[in-house]
Formats: C-alpha cells, structure tokens, sequence
C-alpha cells in the first residue's frame, strides 16, 4: 500500500486542503540533533509524532494551509546541578501556518498566536518534529532534588596545600611592627 504523503517530502498546500493526517513512532536516534543534546545512547527511546493538515485563519483572516503538529518523547539529559542523568520529558503540540513567501510570514507571525512559517515546496515533517522539540528543552535540565549529595566545592586538597605555601603580604609589616616599641 502506499501513501500520497510522505513525510520526508511533504506538500503542504495538498495536505492541508485533503484534511489528510501522518502518524510516527521513529527511534529518537534518527533525530541527530535531538541525539546530540542528550547523554548516553538512546536506542530504545522513542519519539511519537502525528500532524494533521488543516485550513486555518491567521491574523488577517484568510484561511491558510496549516498543521497541527503533535510530539512527545523523552530524552536523557545531564542534571547541571549534580552532573547526573536526568530524562525529560517533552510534548509538543502547536499549530503551523503557511504563508506564501518569507515577507508574508514575517508580517503574519508577529500578530498570529500561531507560528507562521513559508510555504516553500516539501517539508521534511521529521526535520519540523525534530526542531519542535529542540526548542522544547529546557535551557538548564536539573533535577528538582538531585538523588545524590552535590559537591558544591571545586577545591581538593592539592587546592589547600598551594595555598599555605603562599607567603602573607603583612607578614614582614608584622614583623616590623613587632620590633619597635609602641
């Protein structure tokens, strides 16, 4: 059986205007991107997505070809608190709207609560997943209570041991003012 769509090579306008829907569980591997921000491998993670195209009106009224972009996966994280594994979990769910050319989006995104993108051929739905989810990562991932105590010092003992060698910059006014009487 094949499909009239394909989500590597997506027609917009066609989509949107049949009311036609995609669904995917793809291996979070295949994002490489998303793969890259995590820590440790991911081969048993997923990522679930479905996209259904739509008529939708942005700012200025007009229906336009859009998308309703739905995404969750989870993805493990280095806790910048406690340098341990944290998994995140991630859900997208936004609506896209295409307008004709850049300028037109432009116009149409900064009075549109939808992101407004430009129509520019086919879409590659999973490069659109994948940077949906990028900007769904938290700017600092950390545990709310870390599960084991945080080192909160970066000094060793070497540290401490080069820091007594180091003579005192009073010491010789010390030693002065000890000499002479008062």
């Amino acid at each position: 059986m094949t499909f009239p769509f394909q989500p590597e090579r997506l027609d917009v306008a066609a989509f949107a205007q049949a009311r036609a829907s995609l669904s995917a569980r793809d291996s979070l591997s295949i994002y490489e991107r998303l793969t890259q921000e995590s820590i440790g491998p991911t081969p048993d993670m997923a990522v679930d997505w479905s996209v259904q195209g739509e008529q939708r009106s942005a700012a200025d009224g007009v229906p336009r070809p859009a998308l309703h972009l739905r995404a969750r996966c989870v993805v493990p994280l280095a806790c910048q608190r406690c340098l341990g594994e944290l998994r995140v979990p991630l859900e997208v769910d936004r609506h896209i709207v295409f307008a004709r050319d850049e300028d037109s989006a432009a116009a149409l995104d900064d009075a549109s609560e939808d992101d407004v993108l430009a129509l520019s051929g086919e879409l590659d739905v999973r490069e659109l997943v994948e940077d949906e989810l990028l900007l769904a990562l938290p700017l600092v991932p950390r545990h709310d209570v870390c599960p084991g105590a945080v080192r909160l010092s970066a000094q060793d003992a070497d540290f401490d041991a080069a820091g007594d060698e180091r003579p005192h910059p009073f010491a010789g006014l010390a030693a002065l003012k000890a000499g002479k009487p008062h």
